[in-house]
């Protein structure tokens, strides 16, 4: 009787771990279920709502949009939006089922992931607003060369609208920390690379077309009545 009693130990442990882990996956199940649920309900209700105050129209004037659509993505940026709160809160869902169930390790893995959600929420907003910002730009400048009678308006206002959209792309990415000192680093170095290789052919190649370009911008006659 001892013997059998030595033998059934290890399959009452076994049995006595099932009926512990039962209800703890239960309760996992439920959580994802709702949390699919929840996360659904969020993507409809921030969409809307962006929508209702016509983030969708600044995404479209800002060429995000068609940038989007160029790449193959039937979406909007904020259908984008939508897609990251809808993830975020799966992930929240996963986070809590994985510890109801005592993987400690996943659910460590889950919560540094949900960490980069807020950052890269933050990271799509600047380069939403960055890229009108710089479409705006682009369009100020070049009105403002056609109205002064510069014929390389157009020109001029898309070197200022990559101008201020290459600024716009490295906050987004310091959002994100990606490459952090070495991205601005080499931004650094390559703008004034740009900005020496202009003056270089300003000075020796090009003399005579920046001297016309200047006679146009800013004609001598009305540099010699300025006081």
């Amino acid at each position: 009787m001892e013997r059998v009693d030595v033998l059934m130990d290890p399959l009452r442990a076994f049995l006595h771990q099932i009926a512990e882990f039962l209800p703890r996956l239960g309760v996992a199940l439920v959580v994802l279920i709702a949390g699919f649920l929840l996360a659904k309900a969020a993507r409809f209700a921030i969409v809307k709502g962006l929508r209702a105050i016509n983030l969708h129209i600044v995404t479209q004037r800002s060429g995000l949009d068609g940038f989007l659509q160029r790449g193959g993505m039937q979406t909007d940026g904020v259908a984008v939006l939508g897609v990251v709160i809808y993830w975020a809160v799966i992930l929240a869902a996963l986070i809590v089922a994985f510890n109801s169930l005592g993987l400690a390790y996943v659910t460590e893995l889950l919560g540094r992931a949900m960490l980069f959600v807020p950052r890269l929420l933050l990271a799509l907003l600047v380069v939403i607003f960055g890229t009108y910002f710089a479409r705006f730009v682009g369009h100020a400048v070049t009105g403002y060369c056609v109205g002064a009678g510069i014929s390389d308006a157009k020109p001029l206002g898309r070197i200022a609208r990559y101008a201020v959209l290459t600024f716009v792309l490295i906050l987004a990415a310091d959002q994100l920390e990606v490459g952090g000192t070495l991205v601005r680093t080499t931004f650094l170095i390559l703008l004034a690379g740009v900005v020496f290789a202009l003056a270089l052919a300003f000075g020796l190649g090009a003399r005579d077309w920046a001297a016309a370009r200047l006679e146009e911008w800013w004609p001598s006659d009305s540099r010699r009545d300025k006081p």
